[in-house]
């Protein structure tokens, strides 16, 4: 499932394409054409990004909310946009560009009510600029679930998933097993710092890269990292491997239904 940065990204294209302009929306697909109906011609007011939601909000005061799920895609091309390939959920045509969307888990029309409540329900997100830790760490502070199970609880943190949460873990010495209410204040500060710095560098690269500067593949004459994903990391998806800051085997176990990756030498516990 795309991680925050990529939904970021998105809201960014859409705002650089499409911002300020009359589009036409369809539904190839058929899936979403009464609702595609209603945003046609519409002019696409602002796009934003909560967490891994999207928001489009059109100059009539509706909202397109989108949520790719794990099978969700998103790809922009040029005009005259060719003839839809495939299940295409909904397709968003510019002066300059069009956009189809795949495979959703989510595309819908909400209201301002609607969005007021969907804001409400979610964490803050480290990409935000009016994101409140505060909110996360009374959460976290008083919980007894482990530190591991609340980032990737959206309610508490929004935009994390599964690399992130392993990556910043990782970087903070922190056991994943870790009871939320045992974290400091101090610590808590760190792991929201070090997350807004990487997903920001995230949404700048759009892959994710969480390595330091001296345990990159030139720093350390070891071959990039080979991997779907992309981007340098120290635990996630390297189960068995050796860490690249003290030698020790990479673990993985299942949490919540998701593999997670760590070190048993850099987080103790």
């Amino acid at each position: 499932m795309p991680e925050g940065h990529t939904i970021h990204r998105l809201a960014a294209e859409h705002r650089r394409v499409f911002a300020g302009r009359a589009i036409r929306a369809e539904s190839p697909q058929g899936r979403f054409a009464a609702g595609a109906r209603q945003i046609d011609g519409r002019v696409l007011r602002e796009a934003d990004a909560h967490g891994k939601h999207l928001l489009l909000g059109f100059d009539d005061d509706r909202w397109l909310h989108v949520h790719l799920g794990i099978y969700g895609k998103y790809a922009f091309g040029p005009v005259p946009a060719p003839a839809p390939v495939g299940a295409v959920r909904l397709r968003l045509t510019g002066a300059d560009a069009h956009a189809d969307l795949r495979g959703p888990n989510t595309c819908e029309l909400l209201d301002p009510v609607d969005v007021k409540a969907l804001h409400a329900r979610l964490g803050p997100d480290p990409l935000r600029p009016d994101a409140d830790p505060d909110l996360a760490w009374r959460r976290i502070s008083r919980s007894r679930t482990s530190v591991a199970a609340l980032l990737m609880d959206q309610s508490v943190v929004a935009g994390v998933g599964n690399i992130y949460r392993a990556e910043v873990l990782f970087r903070q010495g922190i056991a994943p097993a870790t009871p939320g209410r045992e974290l400091t204040r101090e610590r808590w500060e760190a792991v929201w710092a070090d997350l807004a710095a990487l997903m920001a560098e995230g949404v700048r690269a759009g892959r994710i890269d969480t390595v330091r500067e001296e345990h990159t593949p030139e720093a350390m004459g070891r071959p990039p990292r080979v991997d779907d994903h992309g981007g340098e990391v120290y635990v996630y998806r390297r189960s068995g491997m050796p860490c690249l800051v003290c030698g020790t085997e990479v673990r993985t176990e299942s949490l919540v239904g998701r593999n997670l990756f760590y070190c048993p030498g850099c987080q103790p516990g």
